[in-house]
């Protein structure tokens, strides 16, 4: 399999520039990888699954020192994401799981519902304009889907 780790973007808003999203499928296309993983951000950005493969633009930080920063709230980057793609032999995405977390003095935890719907909301909000919608099950657990 061959994976993108690409340092991109801003650091704060949503916006996926036409040249990141021509870079990400090329990289598909013409190196032949199988996930591109974006980051830079420090919160949650859209998921695209192109052409059976999956681009993560902006995971976010997992676990952060911008604790306690101020003047970016609304882009909650309290809330940190675990990734846990499911890939074929052929590295086609066949499941995406997402299970989300709150981050509180440099440890996580898991969130509550309130937190994980405005999560759901963001990421299928910027993802749908891509083409890929996220859900969240009972369980606190968000599921991407094209």
């Amino acid at each position: 399999m061959r994976s993108s780790c690409a340092h991109w973007g801003g650091n704060w808003g949503y916006a996926i520039t036409s040249d990141q999203q021509r870079f990400a499928h090329e990289l598909f296309d013409l190196a032949g990888f199988h996930v591109v993983h974006g980051h830079s951000s420090h919160h949650a950005k859209a998921i695209e699954i192109y052409r059976d493969r999956l681009i993560l633009y902006g995971c976010g930080d997992f676990i952060t020192d911008y604790e306690g920063i101020s003047g970016y709230e609304q882009y909650r980057n309290d809330l940190s994401l675990a990734h846990l793609p499911q890939l074929s032999a052929s590295g086609a995405l066949r499941e995406l799981t997402v299970i989300p977390f709150r981050t509180r003095k440099f440890r996580l935890e898991a969130t509550s519902r309130d937190d994980a719907l405005w999560l759901q909301s963001r990421l299928d909000r910027e993802s749908a304009r891509l083409g890929t919608h996220v859900t969240l099950d009972s369980k606190n657990i968000l599921r991407v889907s094209k």
